[in-house]
Protein backbone atom coordinates (compact mmCIF):
# COMPACT_ATOMS: atom_id res chain seq x y z
CA UNK A 1 0.00 0.00 0.00
CA UNK A 2 1.56 3.16 -1.15
CA UNK A 3 1.48 6.16 0.88
CA UNK A 4 0.02 8.41 -1.34
CA UNK A 5 -3.28 5.88 -1.34
CA UNK A 6 -2.90 5.74 2.41
CA UNK A 7 -3.65 9.87 2.24
CA UNK A 8 -6.16 9.71 -0.26
CA UNK A 9 -7.77 7.07 1.87
CA UNK A 10 -8.13 9.69 5.25
CA UNK A 11 -9.26 12.42 2.99
CA UNK A 12 -12.31 10.29 1.25
CA UNK A 13 -12.40 9.17 5.67
CA UNK A 14 -12.53 12.85 6.81
CA UNK A 15 -14.94 14.44 3.77
CA UNK A 16 -17.53 11.59 4.34
CA UNK A 17 -17.93 12.17 7.96
CA UNK A 18 -17.93 16.24 7.24
CA UNK A 19 -20.36 15.49 4.61
CA UNK A 20 -22.78 13.39 6.41
CA UNK A 21 -21.66 14.32 10.08
CA UNK A 22 -22.05 10.34 11.62
CA UNK A 23 -21.81 7.06 9.34
CA UNK A 24 -21.62 3.70 10.29
CA UNK A 25 -17.99 1.28 9.16
CA UNK A 26 -20.90 0.10 6.70
CA UNK A 27 -21.32 3.14 5.13
CA UNK A 28 -17.89 4.83 4.86
CA UNK A 29 -17.03 1.21 3.70
CA UNK A 30 -19.50 1.78 0.49
CA UNK A 31 -18.44 5.40 0.26
CA UNK A 32 -14.38 3.79 0.03
CA UNK A 33 -15.84 1.35 -2.63
CA UNK A 34 -17.23 3.37 -4.95
CA UNK A 35 -14.16 5.92 -4.53
CA UNK A 36 -11.87 3.00 -5.21
CA UNK A 37 -14.50 2.56 -8.57
CA UNK A 38 -14.64 6.31 -9.47
CA UNK A 39 -10.57 6.05 -9.20
CA UNK A 40 -9.66 3.36 -11.32
CA UNK A 41 -6.23 3.04 -9.85
CA UNK A 42 -6.44 3.36 -6.04
CA UNK A 43 -8.21 0.50 -4.05
CA UNK A 44 -9.54 2.05 -0.95
CA UNK A 45 -11.24 -0.64 0.23
CA UNK A 46 -9.93 -1.72 4.10
CA UNK A 47 -10.94 -3.89 7.05
CA UNK A 48 -12.33 -3.02 10.14
CA UNK A 49 -8.43 -2.91 11.83
CA UNK A 50 -7.06 -0.83 8.77
CA UNK A 51 -9.54 1.52 9.73
CA UNK A 52 -8.87 1.82 12.78
CA UNK A 53 -5.25 2.11 12.09
CA UNK A 54 -6.29 4.90 9.55
CA UNK A 55 -8.62 6.84 12.75
CA UNK A 56 -5.45 7.28 15.16
CA UNK A 57 -3.30 8.44 11.74
CA UNK A 58 -5.59 10.97 11.02
CA UNK A 59 -5.66 12.14 14.33
CA UNK A 60 -2.02 11.44 14.65
CA UNK A 61 -1.44 13.50 11.44
CA UNK A 62 -4.13 16.08 11.02
CA UNK A 63 -4.93 16.44 14.34
CA UNK A 64 -8.95 15.57 13.74
CA UNK A 65 -10.73 13.19 16.22
CA UNK A 66 -13.10 10.65 15.04
CA UNK A 67 -15.22 9.10 17.75
CA UNK A 68 -16.77 5.96 17.96
CA UNK A 69 -20.56 5.93 19.36
CA UNK A 70 -21.18 2.85 21.15
CA UNK A 71 -25.17 3.60 21.32
CA UNK A 72 -25.93 4.45 17.79
CA UNK A 73 -22.88 2.17 16.34
CA UNK A 74 -21.72 5.14 14.24
CA UNK A 75 -18.45 6.97 13.66
CA UNK A 76 -18.47 11.17 13.27
CA UNK A 77 -15.15 13.98 13.67
CA UNK A 78 -15.78 15.27 17.41
CA UNK A 79 -15.10 18.54 16.28
CA UNK A 80 -16.77 20.58 13.39
CA UNK A 81 -13.07 22.32 12.81
CA UNK A 82 -13.17 25.31 14.62
CA UNK A 83 -9.87 26.27 14.05
CA UNK A 84 -8.85 28.28 10.72
CA UNK A 85 -5.73 26.18 10.53
CA UNK A 86 -7.39 22.94 10.42
CA UNK A 87 -9.88 24.42 7.85
CA UNK A 88 -7.59 25.32 5.63
CA UNK A 89 -5.41 22.26 5.54
CA UNK A 90 -8.79 20.09 5.20
CA UNK A 91 -8.94 22.54 2.23
CA UNK A 92 -5.27 22.41 0.74
CA UNK A 93 -5.93 18.66 1.89
CA UNK A 94 -9.34 18.68 -1.23
CA UNK A 95 -7.28 20.10 -3.71
CA UNK A 96 -4.47 17.64 -3.50
CA UNK A 97 -7.11 14.49 -3.62
CA UNK A 98 -8.77 16.28 -6.44
CA UNK A 99 -5.52 17.68 -8.40
CA UNK A 100 -3.25 14.34 -7.41
CA UNK A 101 -4.38 12.08 -10.44
CA UNK A 102 -2.70 10.17 -13.59
CA UNK A 103 -4.28 12.06 -16.28
CA UNK A 104 -3.67 15.31 -17.77
CA UNK A 105 -6.14 17.95 -16.44
CA UNK A 106 -5.14 20.99 -18.08
CA UNK A 107 -8.14 21.13 -20.91
CA UNK A 108 -10.39 21.59 -17.64
CA UNK A 109 -9.10 22.87 -14.97
CA UNK A 110 -7.77 26.19 -14.90
CA UNK A 111 -5.36 27.99 -12.47
CA UNK A 112 -5.12 31.41 -11.54
CA UNK A 113 -1.81 33.03 -12.88
CA UNK A 114 0.27 33.50 -10.03
CA UNK A 115 3.68 33.57 -8.83
CA UNK A 116 4.72 31.50 -6.19
CA UNK A 117 3.52 32.99 -2.63
CA UNK A 118 6.93 31.77 -0.60
CA UNK A 119 5.43 29.08 1.03
CA UNK A 120 8.98 27.33 1.04
CA UNK A 121 9.47 29.02 3.86
CA UNK A 122 6.51 29.13 6.16
CA UNK A 123 7.94 26.02 8.15
CA UNK A 124 11.17 27.51 8.64
CA UNK A 125 9.81 31.08 9.80
CA UNK A 126 7.06 29.37 12.06
CA UNK A 127 10.14 27.20 13.57
CA UNK A 128 12.26 30.79 14.13
CA UNK A 129 9.08 32.39 15.84
CA UNK A 130 8.03 29.56 18.57
CA UNK A 131 11.58 29.35 19.33
CA UNK A 132 12.42 33.09 19.19
CA UNK A 133 15.27 33.05 16.86
CA UNK A 134 16.63 35.59 14.79
CA UNK A 135 16.68 35.23 10.97
CA UNK A 136 18.25 36.96 8.01
CA UNK A 137 17.30 36.98 4.66
CA UNK A 138 17.83 38.93 1.20
CA UNK A 139 14.80 41.28 0.73
CA UNK A 140 13.49 42.74 -2.61
CA UNK A 141 11.28 45.90 -2.35
CA UNK A 142 9.37 46.69 -6.12
CA UNK A 143 10.70 50.48 -5.70
CA UNK A 144 14.00 49.71 -5.30
CA UNK A 145 16.31 48.24 -8.08
CA UNK A 146 18.57 46.16 -5.85
CA UNK A 147 18.15 43.53 -3.13
CA UNK A 148 19.30 44.38 0.75
CA UNK A 149 20.12 41.74 3.51
CA UNK A 150 17.95 41.77 6.59
CA UNK A 151 18.61 40.63 9.91
CA UNK A 152 15.30 40.53 12.04
CA UNK A 153 13.30 39.08 15.01
CA UNK A 154 10.44 37.42 13.55
CA UNK A 155 7.09 38.29 15.18
CA UNK A 156 4.30 36.78 13.28
CA UNK A 157 2.71 35.84 10.12
CA UNK A 158 -0.38 36.76 7.94
CA UNK A 159 -1.61 35.50 4.95
CA UNK A 160 -3.34 38.45 2.78
CA UNK A 161 -5.01 38.19 -1.08
CA UNK A 162 -3.14 35.09 -2.20
CA UNK A 163 0.16 36.07 -0.46
CA UNK A 164 1.99 35.50 3.05
CA UNK A 165 3.35 38.52 4.94
CA UNK A 166 6.08 38.45 8.04
CA UNK A 167 6.11 41.02 10.67
CA UNK A 168 9.32 41.46 12.61
CA UNK A 169 11.30 43.87 14.49
CA UNK A 170 14.63 44.96 12.11
CA UNK A 171 17.67 44.43 14.27
CA UNK A 172 18.85 47.76 12.50
CA UNK A 173 16.43 50.07 13.78
CA UNK A 174 14.00 47.81 16.49
CA UNK A 175 11.41 49.18 14.16
CA UNK A 176 8.45 46.46 13.34
CA UNK A 177 7.90 45.89 9.71
CA UNK A 178 6.32 43.77 6.95
CA UNK A 179 7.73 41.61 4.30
CA UNK A 180 6.27 39.76 1.68
CA UNK A 181 7.47 36.58 1.40
CA UNK A 182 7.04 35.86 -2.42
CA UNK A 183 9.97 38.55 -2.17
CA UNK A 184 12.41 36.62 0.82
CA UNK A 185 14.97 34.23 -0.35
CA UNK A 186 18.23 33.32 0.94
CA UNK A 187 16.34 32.22 4.30
CA UNK A 188 18.77 31.64 7.71
CA UNK A 189 17.74 30.69 10.79
CA UNK A 190 20.43 31.89 13.67
CA UNK A 191 20.74 30.24 16.96
CA UNK A 192 20.89 33.43 18.24
CA UNK A 193 17.45 33.83 20.65
CA UNK A 194 15.69 37.40 21.21
CA UNK A 195 13.07 38.60 23.73
CA UNK A 196 9.77 38.11 22.90
CA UNK A 197 7.41 41.61 22.91
CA UNK A 198 5.23 40.65 25.69
CA UNK A 199 2.12 42.64 24.45
CA UNK A 200 2.51 41.90 20.46
CA UNK A 201 -0.28 40.09 19.34
CA UNK A 202 -0.61 40.13 15.81
CA UNK A 203 -4.88 39.60 15.61
CA UNK A 204 -4.91 42.91 17.67
CA UNK A 205 -2.31 44.76 15.71
CA UNK A 206 -4.38 44.24 12.68
CA UNK A 207 -7.87 44.20 14.48
CA UNK A 208 -8.59 47.37 12.45
CA UNK A 209 -6.77 46.77 9.45
CA UNK A 210 -8.06 45.70 5.74
CA UNK A 211 -4.87 44.07 4.86
CA UNK A 212 -1.14 44.63 6.43
CA UNK A 213 -1.31 48.01 6.33
CA UNK A 214 -0.44 49.64 9.44
CA UNK A 215 -0.67 53.36 9.46
CA UNK A 216 1.23 55.14 11.81
CA UNK A 217 -0.60 58.09 14.64
CA UNK A 218 -4.16 56.90 12.64
CA UNK A 219 -7.05 56.05 14.16
CA UNK A 220 -10.03 53.90 12.76
CA UNK A 221 -13.07 55.27 11.64
CA UNK A 222 -16.33 54.23 11.24
CA UNK A 223 -16.91 53.15 7.27
CA UNK A 224 -20.82 53.34 5.76
CA UNK A 225 -20.52 51.76 2.28
CA UNK A 226 -23.51 51.04 0.31
CA UNK A 227 -23.79 48.40 -2.48
CA UNK A 228 -26.09 47.23 -5.03
CA UNK A 229 -28.48 43.89 -4.03
CA UNK A 230 -26.57 42.37 -6.51
CA UNK A 231 -22.99 43.04 -5.50
CA UNK A 232 -24.57 42.64 -2.02
CA UNK A 233 -24.84 39.25 -1.71
CA UNK A 234 -21.22 38.84 -2.80
CA UNK A 235 -20.46 41.16 0.02
CA UNK A 236 -22.93 39.29 2.50
CA UNK A 237 -21.21 35.36 1.91
CA UNK A 238 -17.42 37.28 1.63
CA UNK A 239 -17.48 39.62 4.36
CA UNK A 240 -14.80 42.35 3.68
CA UNK A 241 -13.59 42.84 7.40
CA UNK A 242 -14.61 41.20 10.83
CA UNK A 243 -16.11 44.31 11.91
CA UNK A 244 -18.81 44.31 8.91
CA UNK A 245 -22.05 45.39 10.41
CA UNK A 246 -25.50 45.46 7.88
CA UNK A 247 -27.82 48.19 8.24
CA UNK A 248 -29.70 47.94 5.69
CA UNK A 249 -30.69 45.09 3.80
CA UNK A 250 -33.51 44.90 0.82
CA UNK A 251 -34.18 44.34 -2.93
CA UNK A 252 -32.12 47.33 -3.79
CA UNK A 253 -29.57 47.97 -1.14
CA UNK A 254 -26.96 46.63 0.73
CA UNK A 255 -25.80 48.61 3.26
CA UNK A 256 -22.97 47.76 5.75
CA UNK A 257 -20.88 49.41 8.41
CA UNK A 258 -17.04 48.82 8.86
CA UNK A 259 -14.65 49.68 11.42
CA UNK A 260 -11.52 50.18 10.10
CA UNK A 261 -8.09 52.60 9.33
CA UNK A 262 -8.73 53.95 5.86
CA UNK A 263 -5.56 52.93 3.98
CA UNK A 264 -4.41 52.40 0.41
CA UNK A 265 -5.04 48.02 0.17
CA UNK A 266 -8.68 49.44 1.39
CA UNK A 267 -9.41 52.02 -1.00
CA UNK A 268 -8.34 49.98 -4.05
CA UNK A 269 -10.29 46.87 -2.91
CA UNK A 270 -13.75 50.00 -3.19
CA UNK A 271 -11.77 50.74 -6.37
CA UNK A 272 -12.37 47.14 -7.77
CA UNK A 273 -16.25 46.95 -7.50
CA UNK A 274 -16.51 50.30 -8.89
CA UNK A 275 -20.34 51.33 -9.81
CA UNK A 276 -21.57 48.77 -7.59
CA UNK A 277 -20.64 50.58 -4.40
CA UNK A 278 -20.89 53.85 -2.97
CA UNK A 279 -19.57 55.64 -0.02
CA UNK A 280 -21.78 57.00 2.64
CA UNK A 281 -19.19 57.80 5.35
CA UNK A 282 -16.79 59.40 6.51
CA UNK A 283 -17.03 62.18 4.16
CA UNK A 284 -13.30 62.47 4.02
CA UNK A 285 -13.38 59.01 2.13
CA UNK A 286 -16.08 60.42 0.03
CA UNK A 287 -13.82 62.79 -0.87
CA UNK A 288 -10.68 60.80 -1.68
CA UNK A 289 -12.70 58.34 -3.75
CA UNK A 290 -14.32 61.05 -5.80
CA UNK A 291 -10.79 62.83 -6.26
CA UNK A 292 -9.44 59.85 -7.73
CA UNK A 293 -12.38 58.87 -10.46
CA UNK A 294 -11.70 62.63 -11.34
CA UNK A 295 -7.99 62.19 -12.01
CA UNK A 296 -9.12 58.99 -13.67
CA UNK A 297 -11.58 60.88 -16.15
CA UNK A 298 -8.45 62.81 -17.23
CA UNK A 299 -6.95 59.91 -18.61
CA UNK A 300 -9.45 60.02 -21.17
Amino acid sequence: MSKLESIKRHILIINKLRQAKKATFAEISDSLAKASELDGYYDFNVSKRTFQRDVEDIATLYGIYIKFNFSGKYYCIEEDLPDESERRMLEALDLFNALKTKENISQFVSFDNRVAGGTENLYGLLHAIRNRLQISFVYSKFYKSHSENRTVEPLALKEFKYRWYLFARDTFDNRLKTYALDRLSDLQVFNTHFQQVDDFDVNELLKYCFGIIIPSGAEPQEIVLSFNSFQGKYIKSLPLHSSQKILIDNEKELRISLKLYITDDFIMELLSVGRTVKVIAPQSLVEDIKEIYVKALKKY
